[in-house]
């Protein structure tokens, strides 16, 4: 009994291990917000080029999540996950004396790929540690709890560190942070692999996708400079096109692909991903533009703007927590349709803000109302994308839910970035150049890009009720109500 006791002890214990990894990444995705109009002024980033300290870092991680699966299934998962956290230390590190736009848009896009190694390595290692049912719902719980907290944290962190030491030091945080939990590791995480023989690891796949994500994000945030039907947008989108279908191929003709086809059959785990897309997009959204509405036109300092994210942290924390318990008691399709429609209320109600408005008014509901949807959403997302799933296939799944969620925050935020700068164009040319004219203009653009989430997030709750099957979910439940397992 007493080793059973211990047994369980270690896994808790390596788990909490494994959610600073995660925070750390989520961190580094979102501490760079509050601090945007500070590094867009020192380093000269033109307004469309803006988004790219966000995309650079989102897109790499999202593209190469599955290879980085892959590698972490075939070579070791603490392996990998070790490797992934030093070279999130030394492009920290780089980013930080980023000189320009483009060595800082280079060390946030290294940022993602190490971020693409620890997040479906440690993921893994916890679907393969705790046995599907309530306890892996309460592992997930507190791993999505922590991911949501560390993208809580990162706009109050951004905030305080970038009024106080400067916008180089919310890159630099991270360093000693990843350093201590690499070095942590060993004693605390076992190392497991796949026993498959295969080991090819389809980097063709991998640098495909990711190039075609790529330029199709850089066609259109470029767009309203370039328009539509110019030679650079089509060639983009022309190449875009031509790089994904490449992606496609590769993966057909390759003995070991990066993505097998086969794991579509699985439906649920196919809607899962497909409004993972939809809770990507919105998340990374919702934080890019709050920010930039609190200081553009509220006029808030940094640590004004971080703070006024304390709410969010609190209902991002919060609905974690009650989401995976949730899931045990109804199963994941209700709780992600609820939290679906909580995040479509919530960017309708931030589609009102206004040149004069207030953060009682424009900010603090929809805030808490959007925290706890998107933790329904996210939570019971992952749970579903991983139910069932087998062992030997725990890497791809967890990397390929992380790269949808990743891959639609890099499109949401470059679709709706797009929105809201050809509506504060438009808005601005029929201003005249007035100041209190282009306050109303930037407002004008926010609030097209609120209602454009709102519709992305309608489409994520026809997604769930189409796609998520409620007899995985109810399946789910009944497995949870099994007996814990425990070693003999």
């Amino acid at each position: 009994m007493t080793d059973a006791r211990d047994y369980v002890r270690r896994r808790w214990t390596a788990l909490i291990l494994l959610c600073f990894a995660q925070f750390i990444v989520v961190l580094d995705a979102s501490i760079v917000n509050i601090a945007l109009p500070s590094i867009g002024e020192e380093l000269d980033f033109s307004r469309a080029n803006l988004p790219w300290v966000v995309n650079a870092y989102i897109l790499t991680f999202g593209g190469f999540l599955l290879l980085g699966g892959r590698i972490a299934d075939f070579l070791g998962r603490r392996r990998v996950f070790m490797a992934g956290l030093l070279l999130v230390a030394l492009s920290s590190l780089a980013a930080g004396f980023a000189g320009n736009e483009g060595q800082l848009i280079a060390a946030r896009a290294v940022q993602g790929l190490g971020g693409a190694m620890i997040t479906p390595a440690a993921l893994s290692i916890i679907t393969n540690t705790f046995s599907d049912g309530a306890e892996r719902n309460k592992a997930l719980g507190v791993w999505g709890a922590v991911a949501a907290a560390g993208g809580a944290a990162g706009v109050l962190l951004g905030g305080i560190i970038t009024d106080s030491l400067g916008w180089e030091w919310v890159l630099w945080v991270n360093v000693p942070i990843a350093l201590a939990v690499a070095v942590l590791a060993p004693g605390l995480v076992a190392d497991s692999r796949s026993e498959s023989a295969a080991r090819h690891f389809d980097t063709a796949g991998a640098v495909s996708v990711t190039a075609g994500l790529t330029a199709f994000v850089y066609a259109l945030l470029d767009v309203t400079d370039a328009g539509w039907s110019s030679v650079q947008t089509l060639g983009l989108l022309a190449l875009s096109a031509a790089l994904i279908a490449a992606f496609v191929a590769i993966e057909r003709r390759s003995d070991a692909p990066l993505v097998p086809f086969r794991i579509f059959r699985l439906r649920t785990l196919t809607g899962a991903n497909a409004v993972g897309l939809v809770v990507g997009a919105t998340f990374y959204s919702a934080f890019f533009f709050v920010t930039l509405y609190m200081q553009q036109v509220l006029g808030y300092s940094p640590i004004e703007a971080g703070l006024s994210y304390l709410p969010l942290a609190a209902s991002l924390i919060v609905g974690s927590v009650v989401a995976s318990q949730l899931v045990t008691r109804i199963g994941f399709k209700p709780v992600l349709g609820v939290g679906m429609a909580l995040v479509i209320v919530a960017f309708v109600w931030f589609s009102q803000v206004s040149v004069g408005g207030g953060y009682a008014t424009d900010i603090l509901g929809p805030s808490i109302v959007g925290g706890v949807g998107m933790t329904f959403a996210f939570v019971t997302t992952t749970i579903a994308a991983v139910s069932g799933v087998r062992e030997q296939d725990s890497g791809l799944a967890s990397g390929l839910i992380n790269s949808s969620v990743e891959g639609g925050g890099a499109l949401g935020l470059a679709v709706l970035a797009t929105v809201a700068m050809s509506r504060t164009n438009d808005f601005s040319e029929r201003s005249g150049g007035d100041p209190s004219g282009q306050l109303n203009a930037l407002t004008e653009g926010f609030q097209s890009a609120f209602l454009g989430g709102a519709a992305i997030a309608a489409l994520g709750l026809v997604l769930t009720l189409v796609l998520i099957r409620s007899r995985d979910s109810r399946a789910h439940v009944e497995l949870g109500a099994r007996p814990e397992q425990m070693p003999a």
